[in-house]
């Protein structure tokens, strides 16, 4: 019987939980009953919802109102979604279309949360390719000036990267091309990490280089400018960007947010807290659900953040996903989120 009761009470929860999304409207015994044909009295539910507030898991804000679910209650319904709802063949076929039309890797990128925000009524949030998972493709060396060189830097998931480095002597033609050879020596195929070593060696080369000669001389100081750059700025501090969509979706339920809606859009423009749960996505395959407190973060107080990875031949270059109050429809986001990933890292693969 106690089994019996306890498993009537995970399906009374589910049905609470379910019906506040739709509504968002408090939700009372009655109207579970009635809707979800529970062969029990509105009683036994009502003993029902009291177990579950004494557990912490439905609250009453009101002595005459329902009862609506806390964030361990949508903990709770979100671990038990074991399989997420298909997209129809004409849903796929519009998500596939609208990515391939993307010019490049930051288009295509672009492009993923203008249709999750559409899709999802959310905000949504990309992370560009991690440089620290991508590999260098090229570094192409331009002189801009006598004393001026803009180094740039493309990796094989299509990110660019661009730094002006000046210089302590003038730069000609010749020095820019040994310059261009031998970065793509160092640097192609690697990723920053692994060129980290490379490029410190170089540097250490250049700075106790005895130059035949005053021209060999300047190129070597001209070497270790651009290194010296290149280790500063993309090795050891890398930059993460974040691409956002949709943000004005979340103005229909500002009142939803506890610390206020230009709190969390705060949070958002800032990047910092949304890039680090994204990056914390590594698994190409599941979906990841992080709500309300679980952010660690009083600016995403209220707020749920549904994310999955995205990549190439298995390597995760970075996260993509929605942001929207705990009350968010978990089901038709994760699976939104879950297709909109996978043909991200599918028309990637393509191009």
């Amino acid at each position: 019987m106690a089994g019996a009761a306890q498993e009537r009470r995970q399906h009374v929860l589910r049905a609470i939980v379910a019906d506040y999304i739709a509504s968002h409207e408090p939700v009372g015994s009655k109207a579970l009953v009635e809707r979800h044909r529970f062969n029990v009295s509105p009683a036994t539910i009502r003993n029902d919802m009291a177990a579950l507030e004494a557990a912490g898991l439905i609250v009453q804000q009101h002595a005459s109102s329902g009862r609506i679910p806390t964030e361990k209650a949508y903990r709770a319904f979100v671990d038990s979604i074991h399989e997420l709802k298909p997209l129809s063949s004409a849903e796929r076929s519009a998500i596939v279309s609208f990515l391939e039309g993307g010019v490049d890797v930051e288009d295509v990128l672009r492009r993923s949360v203008q249709l999750l925000s559409q899709l999802t009524r959310q905000a949504a949030v990309v992370q560009m390719p991690t440089l620290n998972a991508s590999r260098v493709k090229h570094c192409e060396v331009v002189l801009l000036s006598p004393v001026r060189v803009l180094l740039v830097l493309i990796t094989d998931a299509g990110r660019v990267e661009q730094r002006n480095v000046e210089l302590e002597h003038e730069c000609t033609a010749g020095h820019v091309a040994r310059l261009r050879e031998l970065l793509n020596q160092l640097l192609g195929g690697k990723t920053l990490t692994e060129a980290s070593a490379a490029l410190t060696q170089i540097l250490t080369k250049a700075d106790n280089a005895q130059p035949a000669d005053f021209d060999e001389a300047v190129y070597h100081s001209h070497t270790s400018r651009c290194v010296t750059v290149l280790k500063e700025t993309l090795v050891e501090q890398p930059t993460d960007r974040l691409i956002l969509s949709g943000a004005s979706n979340l103005s229909r339920i500002a009142r939803d947010f506890p610390t206020g809606l230009h709190t969390l859009l705060e949070a958002l423009e800032e990047q910092v807290v949304i890039l680090k749960l994204l990056a914390n996505v590594q698994d190409l395959g599941h979906v990841s659900v992080v709500i309300g407190d679980e952010t660690q973060d009083d600016g995403l107080r209220g707020a749920s953040v549904v994310a999955m990875g995205y990549g190439l031949d298995g390597a995760t270059l970075g996260g993509l996903g929605v942001v929207g109050p705990t009350h968010m429809d978990y089901s038709q986001a994760m699976s939104k989120v879950h297709a909109v990933a996978h043909y991200v890292s599918q028309v990637l693969g393509r191009s």
